[in-house]
């Protein structure tokens, strides 16, 4: 009977569903009775008979199964849909799998859409997924499961609309599941939906809203993977503006509810966008990193959370490694030899030094206090060494070189300072993160001085201070010592010897000889810190007495009467400059337009007196053909003769 059924249906929609003279199919009286039946049908098919969704040749056995028949008659008719009923046919197919519960299990649902997406004709694809985004906005106070389940058949189906027509809603499908996330958020905090029913309020699972945020995470790095660079990098662009940070313009929610819910959007965001930047490859740095998407990405390292950290991180990692690098030095070690790396280096290129001249000093500023967290643990040291290393092989010139090393050794006299109160094991992390990365460097760079130095402190250490070493800190056991206070000089690494061997290879060694300190910047008085002040007020001049090198510092600028004078009189100048242009502003403002126009027209009308007498002074007529001198400008000019009258000489003459 089933059989039958479906057969009447297949010959109704073959018969009508073209002909302009029987009744509209498309109509949703017509679909709501259509769809539904050829789904329930469907339903009914063993798991052993499960197929791929995608079009194939069928036996004369399948053909008398009702499922298949009905997969068929339902292709036939997605097939023949055109843009405007769409709609109409897709609806059915929602409402049925929320009036039987089928979005939980998900199987079906999932099944049910690829039928769909490979079926309609491709410019329509993006249709059905605004459809589903609409639905998972009209569910989004349903349980977490059933949210899950839209997301997951979501996913499927932008996956395969990708290479169709889903440019025009990337951004859309984006933002609602940011949107969805946010919501899951608030509602995993507050432990309600908000007025979902008029019976109550129904009872959250904690763990079910973890489940379905982990689902959207999933779902975006997914979707990403399938779009082209151009629009990968819009993506992130676009997470990124949805991350709360704290700024001049814009502060964060107060209370313990508002930083909770901060918080976890803050993480939840950065994990898309980890997930969304994995497995991408952009060759221009310029065009990966905007000023925009870089900004508020290392803002987001001075966050106090070290999950939040390390999540940014791992983003930079993954942006500047463009040749599968990063996976060799997941591990921290000083090896002997690194060419058992196998490193595949590339020569830095012109875009690569553009964006390292506009954002060096930047990501600096930015390690060097991501290493004064006292909240470290290995994966945030691991990960600062990868960093380093990555920047070293994929961005570095001579000058990026000088300053990284530089920037290591104010590493390795954070430690030995210890002016923030460091605990034990992030200054024994920071000399072992240290003599790992100067290991790398110097047989990368291949100056023998260098090298034979930084080996000499290396076998000092292994023989005296093994707990100064990555195998000694980043074990499982860690091996500290708490006598870091007494060091000796033999097993430190001085900036002095270093910017001499440097020098001699050609390397800038004055820049070399410089202590790196970081700058003082807007973002570091929002960034709920006690220790960056104190940090930032070291200055250049001030002599460090536990320094192994005993090394003289530049002297601070001495500030005289001329120092002073001069400053008073450059502000007063600029401040006359900022009147002079404000009252030119506010006259092009304010002053009617006859005033403004005879004003411009004077200037024009002056403009052309001196070009008048410029040229009158400066152009002269050319010579005439008769080789008489013309007259001066402004005054009568003698007719010259004319070319065929012309006596010429017998030699002129062809």
């Amino acid at each position: 009977i089933r059989m039958s059924g479906i057969k009447g249906l297949q010959g109704v929609v073959r018969k009508t569903v073209n002909d302009e003279l029987q009744a509209n199919i498309w109509d949703p009286q017509h679909m709501d009775k259509i769809v539904p039946s050829l789904l329930f049908n469907l339903q009914h098919v063993e798991e052993a008979e499960s197929r791929s969704p995608s079009p194939l040749q069928t036996t004369e056995k399948e053909k008398e199964n009702p499922a298949e028949l009905a997969e068929r008659c339902l292709r036939e008719l997605l097939g023949r849909a055109a843009y405007g009923n769409i709609k109409n046919a897709i609806r059915p197919v929602l409402i049925h799998l929320d009036n039987h519960s089928l979005w939980e299990p998900k199987t079906f649902a999932i099944r049910c859409f690829k039928i769909i997406m490979y079926s309609i004709q491709p410019q329509h694809s993006h249709l059905v997924i605004q459809q589903l985004l609409s639905h998972l906005d009209t569910n989004s106070k349903s349980a977490a499961t059933v949210r899950a389940g839209i997301v997951e058949v979501l996913s499927e189906a932008a996956i395969i609309a990708a290479s169709g027509s889903v440019g025009p809603t990337v951004l859309e499908v984006f933002n609602t599941l940011l949107r969805q996330l946010r919501l899951s958020i608030d509602y995993a905090l507050t432990g309600s939906y908000d007025c979902a029913v008029a019976g109550g309020t129904k009872i959250i699972k904690e763990h079910e809203e973890r489940m379905f945020q982990e689902a959207v995470i999933k779902t975006t790095g997914s979707f990403a993977s399938t779009l082209p660079t151009y629009q990968r990098s819009e993506v992130m662009l676009f997470i990124m503006s949805k991350v709360p940070l704290p700024s001049l313009h814009h502060p964060l929610d107060a209370g313990k509810a508002g930083e909770n819910r901060n918080r976890l959007t803050q993480v939840m965001l950065l994990k898309s966008l980890l997930q969304v930047s994995t497995g991408f490859r952009c060759g221009n740095m310029l065009t990966a990193l905007p000023s925009s998407f870089l900004d508020r990405l290392l803002s987001a390292a001075l966050m106090e959370d070290a999950e939040i950290r390390l999540f940014v991180l791992q983003i930079l990692i993954g942006f500047i490694d463009r040749h599968g690098n990063k996976h060799k030095f997941q591990t921290i070690s000083t090896l002997s030899d690194i060419s058992v790396l196998k490193l595949k280096v590339d020569k830095c290129s012109r875009q690569d030094t553009v964006f390292m001249k506009k954002h060096a000093q930047q990501l600096y500023r930015h390690i060097y206090l991501a290493c004064k967290e006292a909240d470290n643990g290995r994966a945030h040291y691991e990960a600062l060494y990868s960093l380093l290393a990555l920047i070293s092989i994929e961005l570095a010139n001579e000058e990026v070189v000088v300053d990284l090393i530089r920037l290591v050794l104010a590493m390795q006299e954070l430690a030995q300072v210890n002016e923030d109160g460091l605990p034990l094991y992030s200054r024994c992390a920071l000399y072992a993160l240290g003599a790992a990365y100067l290991n790398l460097i110097s047989q990368l760079t291949t100056v023998p001085a260098f090298c034979q130095h930084i080996h000499e402190v290396i076998e000092m250490r292994q023989k005296e201070a093994p707990y100064l070493l990555p195998e000694g800190v980043f074990a499982e056991k860690p091996r500290l010592s708490r006598n870091l206070d007494r060091l000796g000089s033999e097993i430190l690494f001085r900036q002095s010897k270093i910017s001499e061997v440097l020098g001699g290879s050609g390397y800038n060694s004055d820049r070399l000889s410089t202590p790196y300190v970081p700058q003082l910047t807007d973002e570091d008085r929002l960034s709920k810190r006690k220790s960056i002040g104190e940090t930032i007020s070291l200055q250049v001049e001030v002599e460090s007495r536990n320094s192994p090198e005993k090394e003289e510092r530049a002297p601070a600028e001495e500030i005289t009467y001329e120092t002073l004078k001069k400053a008073i009189v450059d502000s007063v100048a600029q401040e006359q400059e900022r009147e002079r242009r404000r009252l030119v502003v506010e006259k092009f403002q304010k002053a009617p337009f006859e005033e403004i126009a005879a004003h411009c027209g004077a200037r024009a009308t002056l403009l052309q007196s001196k070009l008048n007498q410029i040229f009158e002074i400066t152009i002269r007529p050319p010579p005439s053909p008769s080789g008489t001198v013309t007259a001066a400008y402004g005054q009568p000019q003698a007719h010259s003769i004319p070319v065929y009258e012309m006596k010429f000489p017998d030699l002129c003459v062809y």
